[in-house]
């Protein structure tokens, strides 16, 4: 991956945190972080 690219993704990430928690008050964010400890928490049982 080059340097340019990192950037544009990582401003497309941003700007994507920035619109949920200013269109929705982070609830996006909140349902993504609420999903990935249920993921978590499946694969260290099976580990």
């Amino acid at each position: 991956m080059t340097t340019r690219l990192a950037l544009i993704l990582g401003a497309v990430v941003l700007a994507a945190i920035a619109a949920d928690l200013v269109l929705s008050d982070g609830r996006a964010l909140l349902f993504l972080a609420r999903k990935l400890l249920v993921l978590i928490d499946w694969m260290a049982f099976w580990r």
